[in-house]
């Protein structure tokens, strides 16, 4: 088990904000990103496996979270605000380039940021979101026309979460029980427990919260220890809900944000890793096919079975061994 005590940890300011992170090691930097509704402690694994092995490790907090500031302004948690949150923290940590590694939210902040400034990192791995070249919508459709256009006449919760304060009441009424339903249930454990048949998608009836979609494990997973919950809800009971849901409040502007690169892709060397009964994220086989084609020096795309969305901390030694990989063959 890792605790938080294993690690150095410090501020930098960056980007007209105070980022903290946590760190081990020494050596070129690679530098994680996480995401909903995770802290740098979901890298914790990650961490101590590369942080041992020549390189300087550090996982941010991201804008938001934690003890990294949380703005009020909805707009100050764009895409762009992120990827300059981690252009300004290689820097600030006393690099000029840097290996960029994401997860869940951090994927697209990875992707980008390496598609956006390729002379300061000089490769990327992305977990559980598969790269989506830039591309443009029509004037008058939006990223949220298309997601209700799919939802039907269900629920998403990608939307669930645009309203202010709608998303929060339903989480911070029971932080432990959030944190638990949200880990366990777009997890590969509820399809190997036989609770579900397949990854739960993001769907729900309408009317429902996304707090009723929740399954509560009779027992914790093998690879989540109380102490590891009870890290989430400390965290999450002391800052709320908001900064993070903010990222998707602003979901509708990255077409437009990002359209300036349209016809330029990740030439750097790229990995990308995904779990079997990932459906949260985008893990569509049309999406898996499409990486080799879209990312020109794609250097592995590795399923892990009976694997789902928190894929760093379901499966540490594999994704360790490929980052390890990976990082040795840059």
């Amino acid at each position: 088990m890792s605790t938080s005590s294993e690690f150095s940890h410090g501020s930098v300011t960056a980007n007209g904000i105070e980022i903290h992170y946590a760190e081990k090691g020494e050596g070129p930097l690679v530098l994680f990103c996480h995401g909903w509704p995770e802290s740098w402690y979901s890298w914790r694994h990650q961490l101590n496996a590369i942080g041992n092995s020549g390189y300087r490790a550090v996982a941010l907090h991201m804008r938001g979270y934690g003890k990294t500031t949380r703005p009020d302004d909805i707009e100050a948690y764009s895409l762009t605000n992120l990827v300059g949150d981690v252009v300004g923290a290689v820097q600030a940590l006393g690099h000029s380039e840097a290996v960029v590694v994401g997860h869940d939210w951090g994927g697209p902040v990875a992707w980008y940021s390496a598609l956006m400034r390729p002379d300061i990192f000089r490769a990327v791995s992305v977990l559980s979101v598969p790269f989506t070249p830039p591309m443009a919508l029509p004037h008058n459709v939006s990223l949220t026309d298309l997601m209700q256009a799919v939802a039907g006449d269900r629920e998403y919760y990608r939307l669930y979460f645009q309203e202010p304060g709608v998303a929060e009441a339903d989480f911070e009424q029971d932080v432990r029980r959030t944190m638990l339903g949200v880990l366990y249930s777009v997890s590969g454990d509820i399809v190997a427990d036989g609770v579900h048949t397949q990854g739960w998608d993001g769907h729900f009836s309408k009317g429902q919260t996304m707090a009723d979609q929740f399954v509560m494990p009779k027992t914790l997973p093998d690879w989540l220890t109380e102490e590891d919950l009870e890290f989430y809800v400390q965290e999450h009971s002391a800052t709320g809900f908001t900064g993070g849901l903010n990222w998707y409040r602003n979901i509708k502007r990255v077409p437009g944000l990002i359209a300036p690169f349209a016809g330029r892709t990740i030439e750097q060397p790229s990995l990308y890793l995904y779990g079997e009964h990932d459906l949260i994220a985008g893990n569509t086989p049309e999406a898996i096919a499409s990486l080799p084609h879209t990312l020109p020096n794609l250097r592995g795309c590795k399923r892990f079975d009976g694997a789902g969305h928190w894929l760093q901390q379901e499966r540490p030694e594999g994704v360790n061994a490929e980052l390890l990989a990976f990082l040795g063959g840059l």
